[in-house]
């Protein structure tokens, strides 16, 4: 049986961070119940491709999933499983903000089929929680951790460094800290100023900095050789785990394996043969249920990827990964090779920087050259796709 992953995004925060980017929308009233129908609807609209198919893994993100009733999270699992397949090993996460009100919840989470937790933490400093924009405190973060630990069999939480005024020092005792709390998987983000956000305009002003590229690398190197002496190995740019604990779903992403996404702004990448399609929702979240309501789904775009489109679009998500992305895997949807898609005269020049490797037909970024993946790959890729 051949499988799939679904993506289901909730739009909804009690604040909006400053840096974040996702599609996140304030809203002091929601009803449930509407939601709830509007997500089976959705599905519904994809019945063609879930049918007879074998669910690897189901992602609630958002915003704040955990914001949703639990009879909402149940609802959609029940409704996916009535149409295809959720095995035992079907991997069901839920993002959480350690927020009381949202940890109170974690065990009617799980009787509603969540079996994976990803809190979002980003720091145990009081002070750097304020500069956040979090809502949270450091003891309701370890709070929810240790209740999550507790409910859950498995568990991650995230992290972000390289923050305002940090030091090295500051940020190995909080990482050592962190450990003490984690499981079997943690994801460490490097705070970048995205486009659109409050971070960006104060950041373009000169009223908001971050720590100098060589502490950046510093901090990059020694917390992926720290957490690798704890047996945490760095399988993607941002997330270190356990032998055998990497996040199923989004591995699915980083793999280029077909998902569907439902929800305000949710993206699906639907395989036909040896073609794929794009599927975007509509990013509001009236926009989107009005759409659902009238029409059985949310859709805003749905496109038919051209060659160089996919092989762009699986080079720049495959080589995140630590394992790097297999020629046999661009073949197979484009029937291109990498000398069809890469830059010779630039793949020569980062070999001899010693930023990526090809051998035995996959192309990998080396431990420096993950750490400049966003600038790398777009050089890589032919002027001619």
């Amino acid at each position: 049986m051949s499988t799939i992953s679904i993506y289901v995004h909730w739009p909804f925060c009690l604040s909006l961070c400053p840096y974040c980017d996702f599609n996140s929308h304030i809203a002091n009233n929601v009803d449930h119940n509407s939601w709830l129908k509007a997500y089976e609807k959705e599905l519904e609209h994809f019945t063609w491709k879930i049918r007879n198919k074998e669910i690897k893994s189901i992602f609630f993100g958002g915003g704040t999933p955990s914001l949703m009733q639990p009879f909402v999270v149940q609802g959609i699992i029940d409704k996916i499983g009535s149409i295809g397949t959720i095995s035992d090993s079907c991997e069901i996460t839920l993002e959480a903000n350690p927020t009381s009100f949202e940890t109170d919840k974690f065990k009617q989470f799980k009787s509603a089929g969540i079996n994976r937790v990803s809190l979002g933490i980003q720091s145990f400093d009081e002070k750097d929680l304020s500069v956040l924009g979090r809502k949270h405190s450091s003891s309701e973060a370890i709070n929810a951790i240790e209740s999550a630990s507790k409910i859950f069999s498995r568990y991650s939480f995230d992290l972000i460094y390289a923050r305002p005024d940090q030091t090295l020092k500051k940020w190995q005792e909080e990482l050592k800290f962190a450990l003490t709390l984690a499981g079997n998987h943690i994801s460490l983000y490097q705070l970048t100023i995205e486009k659109g956000t409050p971070f960006f305009n104060l950041f373009r002003y000169n009223k908001f900095s971050l720590p100098a590229d060589d502490l950046a690398a510093t901090l990059y190197e020694w917390t992926t050789s720290y957490l690798k002496e704890h047996d945490y190995n760095r399988y993607e740019i941002s997330n270190y785990a356990k032998s055998g604990e990497e996040c199923i779903h989004n591995l699915c992403y980083w793999n280029y394996d077909e998902y569907i996404g439902i929800g305000p702004g949710a993206h699906s990448r639907l395989h036909d043969r040896s073609e794929v399609l794009a599927v975007m929702m509509h990013h509001k979240p009236d926009k989107w249920l009005n759409s659902v309501e009238l029409q059985g789904h949310g859709i805003q775009n749905n496109v038919r990827l051209s060659s160089s489109e996919i092989a762009e679009e699986l080079i720049m998500m495959g080589t995140r990964l630590s394992t790097g992305v297999k020629e046999e895997s661009l073949m197979q949807l484009t029937k291109l090779r990498f000398i069809d898609v890469l830059n010779h005269d630039i793949v020569n020049e980062y070999i001899k920087q010693q930023l990526i490797t090809i051998a035995s037909n996959s192309l990998k970024l080396t431990d420096y050259g993950l750490l400049l993946h966003n600038y790398l790959i777009p050089r890589l890729l032919s002027t001619s796709l």
